[in-house]
């Protein structure tokens, strides 16, 4: 059995809309189909569904509502099915799953599993990317607005950039020093197709730590250039390293995010690590 989990609160779409799609999924022989009401009922649904035998649980929502139902499914054999309809669907797009809700439908039914990696922030698990620095400031800012959709993203983006400074970091056994973010990427995008790590591979068993060093104005424009040209490797202010372990310092109160989540540190010590190919998923 094919279980939906559907967020009727993620994305833009009209109520038209949403109850047209919500009268495709009820047509779904042999499925049932959940709404979340409330942040993190998305997990418990999967859960639930995961107790039940199901197949297969679709995600139908933004990049949250793919986390938490993910998030349930890891080392399981039930398959996590993913419907984009959110602002920026970074893990769809990386997987090639169709932002045609329709479309998305029938690769939701019928697409073939695979197995990706899974990161881990500390005890947290995500599948796309996380950071700190100004894309985690950018996210704070954009989760506090009501709109969303990406020219209200790179609004939020222009605002901070006037008055943002760099943060104090400090690797394992390192000297402290400053960057402008890092962003430790298990697929290639943020997100609306902004290529944080280009050649990074769901399935190769290794994350990408993304290191950008302070920047000018006129270098913070030709790195926003560059994530939309997938040439970021090529800025001469950026590094990237794969790893299967990152350890490092930060203050605490320093914002990061995880997923599209915007979150803020409660201790100093952080590690990013990878568990391989331990999460199924549809294509």
């Amino acid at each position: 059995m094919i279980h939906f989990i559907y967020n009727p609160n993620s994305g833009s779409k009209s109520n038209a809309s949403k109850k047209q799609m919500l009268q495709k999924l009820e047509k779904i022989e042999n499925s049932q189909l959940h709404l979340t009401e409330y942040a993190g009922h998305a997990q418990e649904l999967a859960l639930y569904a995961l107790r039940n035998g199901a197949q297969r649980v679709v995600a139908i929502g933004g990049d949250g509502t793919i986390h938490e139902v993910a998030s349930a499914l890891i080392g399981s054999n039930t398959a996590l099915g993913i419907i984009p309809i959110g602002s920026g669907n970074g893990l769809a797009r990386h997987l090639g799953i169709d932002l045609n809700f329709s479309k998305a439908l029938q690769q939701a039914i019928h697409g073939s599993e695979i197995s990706i990696d899974v990161a881990y922030w500390n005890q947290d698990a995500f599948f796309c990317t996380a950071g700190i620095g100004f894309d985690a400031l950018v996210a704070n800012q954009f989760a506090q607005g009501k709109k969303r959709g990406l020219i209200n993203y790179i609004k939020c983006t222009l605002r901070s950039i006037i008055h943002y400074r760099p943060i104090q970091i400090q690797e394992l056994n390192q000297k402290e020093e400053e960057i402008f973010s890092m962003t430790f990427a298990n697929a290639n995008q943020f997100g609306n197709n902004a290529y944080i790590s280009p050649y990074s591979d769901l399935q190769d068993g290794n994350f990408e730590v993304v290191k950008v060093k302070p920047l000018t104005i006129w270098e913070s424009a030709q790195l926003g250039i560059s994530l939309f040209s997938k040439s970021l490797p090529k800025h001469k202010k950026v590094s990237i390293q794969s790893s299967q372990r990152f350890d490092f310092s930060v203050p605490i109160g320093t914002f990061y995010h995880m997923d599209g989540e915007n979150l803020s540190t409660k201790v100093q010590e952080h590690s990013i690590q990878i568990q391989a190919k331990n999460l199924q998923v549809i294509v």
